[in-house]
């Protein structure tokens, strides 16, 4: 009887009616870096720029560059960015001490007589406890919908790429609504600050304002007065969560719960939440056939090669397969039987940041959201769900799978997943440490 509940939980929500000819899918990073190029360039009315960070390099450069030009060619675009306010302020992790990009931002802002107002926007006094993973930039009345944030790499402006989804939502109620999520409940914060201009407030000094905005973003939402209920109609659903038992964990169990016959997830960060390990469990009791698509560990964007000075931050992709390998063996059964397919990612050095739901024919979930206990507790996350239920969007949303899976190759029994003995040195010492002291499980939690 849980299926037929949940569904009507589902049911509930409130979305903007849409056209499935309203979505596009762009195929590569390159693509969504030309096409976030000239939707800057062809802006007539506003520009939102959202990302965890916007990094000091060509690609960086180039979109900082094409928002200015825009500005200049007509001041009266109204242009904001929002990044992380943590992760705007310090270098790179591993690279020593640098300055971040919010010194980028300052210098650029004094090269131009036109200004492009760049927030940092705190979700908790701490980086490590919680960071700015909102995704959907607004251009006009479109949405760019991506996991990707602003450098080379998610851009694939030089030899290297990381692979992501890239959507591009045509819908006005969609666009304003993510537009007033912005100007209404993140800008009037006083946690929020400039950090393209001098002398932004130190973080400490505002660990109050931080803790007050937080519970505030406990509390907002989407604004979807001109949304409608479940009608028969295809539907683009805006969710927002942060914090424990938020609206969007529980919409992603719900989608689980309410599958029948089909269940593709992504994940770039094999470390699920145990209310979604739950849900996949009964999945498969009741017959659901389910693919989960991974990155291959070297394909992980912590990923230090083994010939490289080991760092803490390195051990990161050995513990998601770990978590992987330990799941595969629970389930091993189902995995033998092709109920349960575990589909890892490979492409030469290229790295892997795919995350997404698609349940049956008729739901498809476009996210950040990692599937990770981080996600569920820590981090500001959003989504958009595609209510498809007369199956008007199949093709696009098969192609788009297929497209993902391109690189994959199936694994078929556990015991095809590296242990622990066969680790790097650095790598092996570091697990056994934790394990010993049991931080194992606090790191599974924040990481």
């Amino acid at each position: 009887m849980r299926a037929p509940f949940r569904r009507s939980t589902l049911a509930a929500l409130r979305g903007f009616e849409s056209s499935s000819a309203a979505i596009t899918i762009l195929p590569s990073a390159a693509d969504y870096r030309r096409t976030l190029l000239e939707k800057i360039a062809s802006a007539t009315q506003r520009i939102c720029i959202v990302a965890l960070y916007l990094q000091q390099d060509e690609a960086g450069q180039e979109i900082l560059d094409a928002l200015y030009a825009a500005k200049a060619a007509r001041p009266n675009l109204d242009i904001v960015v929002l990044v992380d306010w943590f992760r705007a302020q310090r270098g790179l992790i591993g690279a020593g001490k640098q300055a971040g990009n919010s010194a980028w931002y300052q210098a650029q802002n004094l090269e131009h007589d036109q200004e492009v107002p760049i927030y940092g926007v705190p979700v908790q006094t701490r980086e490590l406890f919680g960071v700015l993973h909102l995704k959907g930039s607004i251009i006009d009345d479109c949405v760019l919908y991506t996991g990707a944030s602003i450098n080379n790499v998610y851009l694939h402006k030089l030899n290297k790429y990381r692979l992501d989804r890239y959507q591009l939502l045509e819908n006005k109620a969609l666009a304003d609504s993510f537009q007033r999520l912005v100007t209404q409940e993140i800008l009037p914060s006083d946690a929020v600050h400039r950090l393209d201009l001098p002398s932004p407030p130190a973080s400490r000094s505002i660990r109050g304002e931080i803790r007050q905005f937080r519970q505030r973003l406990k509390r907002a939402s989407y604004d979807i007065n001109e949304g409608v209920r479940e009608n028969g109609e295809f539907r683009l659903i805006p969710l927002l969560g942060i914090g424990s038992k938020n609206p969007l964990s529980k919409v992603l169990c719900d989608l689980i719960a309410a599958t029948q016959h089909q269940l593709t997830l992504c994940t770039p960060y094999f470390n699920m939440p145990l209310s979604v390990k739950r849900e996949i469990n009964r999945a498969l009791k009741r017959g659901v056939k389910i693919d989960i698509i991974i990155g291959d560990k070297t394909a992980n964007d912590f990923f230090i090669p083994p010939e490289e000075p080991f760092k803490v931050i390195s051990a990161l992709p050995y513990l998601y397969e770990i978590s992987l390998r330990r799941f595969m063996q629970k389930h091993q059964t189902a995995v033998a039987r092709h109920r349960l397919n575990i589909h890892l990612w490979k492409d030469g050095d290229n790295t892997y940041h795919l995350k997404g739901l698609w349940a049956d024919e008729r739901y498809t979930l476009l996210t950040g959201n990692n599937l990770n206990p981080r996600a569920f507790q820590l981090d500001l996350e959003n989504a958009v769900l595609i209510d498809d239920p007369k199956s008007e969007w199949l093709t696009p949303r098969a192609e788009e799978i297929a497209l993902l899976m391109r690189n994959t190759h199936r694994v078929g029994k556990f015991d095809e997943l590296d242990t622990l003995s066969e680790y790097p040195m650095g790598v092996r010492t570091f697990l056994r440490r934790v394990s010993r002291v049991r931080v194992e499980r606090l790191l599974y939690r924040i990481l």
